[in-house]
This record gives structure tokens, C-alpha cells and sequence, in this order.
């Protein structure tokens, strides 16, 4: 059976993918299946970092690899957090990174707290043969956090699409319906089957 390398670690991912490709008859691993390797992330895009964990991995693996690096751009920090969005107040703490989000737009009127989250992923496979789609999310920074159901920034988001919503108030299907991760991959499988038979 073929093999499909999700750079990652992350469990509830590869579980997603698992089932995203199982009609293709491939196996989906992550990075927690091998022995672990550093992965320089230090791209000034969100594609360099797609770009830099695939590569990274096919050429630890020498296996197809897909990767993908997401983030928040808002307009009124000239695009920060963006690509430091996890490590934006410290390593992957979602509360520090809100809360300094927040800090850091205490004197930003309603309308120009707009925003958007965006995705890039790569595949990459070890003869060089690139897969990049994007999908991207339009919103506003909220004043407060609101909703349980989400992660990240989630809480603080409304999407255009869900006035008086915060990403987080959203289920998870509406969610994956307009998430910039939901588009991002939409757009991935339809482009897969050509690039995978290549």
C-alpha cells in the first residue's frame, strides 16, 4: 500500500486524514511514526514554512509528504501574528497568544479590526513533483473571546460569513464549511489525484 507522510504529530489530524485518503487505498503516517528529526521553520510565508516541513521530511523519509502552515493576518498589525501566530506570546498557549492579541488591539476601532485566517499546504514527493493550494477565511477581531467549540484564536474571529458569530460559537461542520483550512483542502483534493498518479 502506498504511504502518505502528514507532517505532523498531531493525533486528531492524522485521524482526519486517515479518512480524507481512505478511499484512495493510501496509508496516512505522521511525523510520530518515525524517529523525530528538527524542522527549521524560520520562512518569512506561510508556503516557505509548507514548503520547508515538507522537504524536511521527504528527504529524512523518502516518502510523499504533505504539509501546511496557517495563521492569523490582522490588517491593523500589518499582518501580524501571521506566521508566528502559535508562538505569537510563547510556545503554542493559546491563552497568552489571545490576550496579547487583544493587548495589542485595545485602541482599534470596530472597523478596522478586520482580519483573516489563511492556510497554505505543500505536497512534496521525493522526485520533486509540488502540490501548493491556499484557502483563506475574511473576518473581525472581536473585543472579547466568545464560544467553546474552537482552538487558537478561534474565540476572538468572526467570520464574514456568521455575522455576531465568533469561530469558536460555530459546530464543526459549519466551521469546516468556510474555515480557511476546510477551503485550503477542498481545493487540495480536487488537484490530488493528479498530482498522486503522476
Amino acid at each position: 500500500m502506498a504511504t502518505l507522510v502528514i507532517a505532523t504529530k498531531n493525533e486528531g489530524k492524522a485521524r482526519e486524514y486517515r479518512k480524507m485518503f481512505a478511499p484512495f487505498g493510501i496509508e496516512v503516517k505522521t511525523l510520530a511514526d518515525f524517529p523525530s528529526f528538527t524542522i527549521n521553520e524560520d520562512g518569512k510565508t506561510f508556503e516557505e514554512n509548507a514548503v520547508i516541513k515538507a522537504k524536511t521530511a521527504v528527504d529524512h523519509l523518502h516518502l510523499p509528504v504533505m504539509a501546511d502552515d496557517s495563521g492569523l493576518c490582522v490588517d491593523a498589525l500589518n499582518g501580524a501574528p501571521g506566521v508566528h501566530s502559535a508562538r505569537y506570546a510563547g510556545d503554542h498557549d493559546d491563552a497568552a497568544n489571545n490576550a496579547k492579541l487583544l493587548k495589542e488591539l485595545a485602541n482599534v476601532p470596530d472597523e478596522r479590526r478586520t482580519a483573516h485566517f489563511h492556510t497554505t499546504i505543500v505536497a512534496l514527493k521525493p522526485d520533486g513533483a509540488k502540490l501548493v493550494t491556499n484557502g483563506r477565511v475574511n473576518g473581525r477581531i472581536l473585543k472579547q473571546p466568545r464560544g467553546e467549540n474552537g482552538f487558537g484564536y478561534d474565540p476572538l474571529f468572526m467570520p464574514d460569513e456568521y455575522q455576531e458569530r465568533s469561530m469558536a460559537e460555530l459546530t464543526a461542520n459549519q466551521k469546516n464549511q468556510i474555515s480557511h483550512r476546510g477551503r485550503a483542502l477542498r481545493a487540495f483534493m480536487d488537484k490530488f489525484t493528479g498530482w498522486w498518479q503522476a
